[in-house]
């Protein structure tokens, strides 16, 4: 075995230290850049209706290449695809920070989507094969670093890059984080092509009808769900995009349920638990990410404070999901995944509706303390339902599994923010005085807020279906597991 095969140390320590730091990158990336675009327009001389293509090259791209990642994944070993998205990352990044022209950095943020939509999946399967059913609890702790902190910490390091340096850093700042893990990954990552009793698992064909179809029915949908509110529902281009990507879907859904190896394997949702838990992510996400979109628009355009200062009152947000992550693993083997994911979903909404209450007015301490309440109970939903999604699902099947869960949790955060944007534009951000002036419509931010607490109250009965019985496998105690029920060895290809 080749000496870069061999991990030098405990599988699961050098799985998760690699996929912390390239998921964070990963996140962070996707709210780090929205900062920018301002500095990047006037850079380039577009319009900011224009400049948001950047941002939508990636999400599109992002989209298309999760489909294919459990089937790269398997074909060519998790380490070898994750270590090559990861490397394909951090060079995109780097070409990034270095374009001078708005058609550049758009080719060169496909790229960075392309390998953002392998990174992600790729690393859960590596995570998940890695730590037993009964230390699941454990390996989705590991996620929680990544996931809570990205999307807080992008809009404040944003600020700060852009003010005190340019945009460029925003993609360079990616840079030292992508090479470090890379290097790290190359020395210590295993890689995982063997079923339990070390059978080499079979891999089957490649399915291109199943990858065109995903590719354009994710797509097509990720690019109406992020332009919808912005050029408007009705527009033909994105009727027209929105319409065949449904159309992709559904034609999919027919194609992949007759193929013996399908690309998307659906019949996962067979899996009750599976299924309940990816619906209940897929609103929760829906209900948290869009309330990361609308709070700080809230603060900068309704409030009229600063990108940083804004930034810095979502922070205890990422904080809450921190400290409940520590809470939440020694709940879930005597409570089980049912009354946590009910519980925190009821907690988050009501806590967005009371964020509808938010005004001139409000004491900012209070709105910080309502934000890591909001963290805090998320943390109960993000991770009893994902440690429970793969209580049912096979040590080969982990990598489809791992598709599809990342497929709908991308869908989720584009339909909260795109359905929240529509209420923004419908209701009207702005309205005039008697003197016709404008000013900040705070009903429309209200409205919003009240909206995402309704997807979290769907997610909140959505969790009344879920079955502690069917997460068995996840509730019992890693110290009580029996001999033998640690994951199988790494193998080399």
């Amino acid at each position: 075995m080749p000496f870069a095969d061999r991990p030098r140390l405990d599988p699961k320590a050098a799985v998760g230290v690699v996929f912390v730091a390239a998921l964070f990158m990963s996140i962070m990336d996707t709210t780090i850049v929205n900062v920018a675009l301002p500095s990047i327009g006037r850079q380039f001389h577009v319009d900011p209706a224009s400049v948001g293509v950047v941002n939508v090259g990636y999400l599109v791209t992002l989209a298309v290449f999760v489909p294919l990642s459990g089937w790269l994944g398997d074909r060519y070993g998790t380490r070898r695809v994750f270590l090559g998205a990861l490397a394909l990352f951090t060079v995109a990044s780097l070409l990034c920070g270095s374009a001078d022209s708005l058609g550049q950095l758009t080719a060169y943020r496909i790229l960075q989507g392309a390998a953002g939509g392998l990174l992600t999946p790729v690393g859960m399967t590596m995570l998940f094969r890695a730590f037993p059913q009964e230390e699941r609890m454990r390996a989705t702790r590991v996620l929680m670093l990544p996931t809570a902190v990205a999307p807080a910490a992008g809009p404040v390091l944003g600020g700060w890059l852009v003010d005190s340096w340019s945009w460029h850093w925003v993609f360079i700042v990616n840079v030292p984080i992508g090479v470090l893990a890379l290097v790290f990954g190359l020395a210590h990552l295993p890689d995982y092509r063997s079923l339990p009793d070390n059978r080499t698992e079979r891999v089957g064909r490649f399915d291109a009808a199943g990858f065109l179809l995903s590719a354009a029915g994710f797509g097509l949908t990720m690019y109406a769900l992020a332009e919808g509110a912005g050029q408007g529902w009705g527009s033909t281009r994105i009727l027209a995009s929105g319409g065949a990507g449904l159309a992709a879907l559904v034609a999919l859904v027919l194609v992949e349920l007759r193929r013996p190896e399908p690309m998307l394997d659906l019949r996962l949702f067979r899996d009750r638990i599976f299924r309940t838990a990816n619906l209940l992510s897929l609103f929760s996400g829906a209900a948290f990410l869009g309330m990361l979109y609308l709070f700080p628009l809230l603060m900068q355009d309704g409030l009229g404070m600063d990108a940083l200062h804004s930034g810095l009152m979502v922070f205890p947000e990422a904080v809450g999901v921190m400290i409940a992550s520590q809470v939440a693993g020694r709940l879930y083997p005597r409570f089980g995944p049912r009354r946590l994911l009910a519980t925190g979903a009821v907690v988050v909404a009501s806590c967005l509706a009371l964020m509808a209450t938010i005004g001139p007015g409000s004491n900012l301490w209070a709105v910080r303390g309502l934000l890591f309440v909001t963290g805090f109970a998320m943390a109960h939903v993000f991770m009893p339902s994902q440690t429970a999604a793969f209580a049912g699902v096979s040590q080969r099947s982990t990598g489809a599994a791992s598709t599809l869960y990342n497929a709908q949790r991308q869908l989720g955060s584009a339909l909260g923010v795109a359905v929240l944007g529509t209420v923004l534009a419908t209701v009207g951000t702005v309205t005039s005085t008697a003197g016709g002036t404008p000013t900040a419509n705070l009903a429309a931010y209200r409205a919003a807020f009240l909206v995402a607490a309704a997807l979290a109250l769907v997610a909140a009965v959505t969790a009344l279906f879920v079955r502690d019985s069917d997460a068995a496998a996840t509730m019992r105690r890693a110290a009580a597991a029996a001999p033998g029920t640690e994951s199988e060895a790494a193998a080399t290809p």
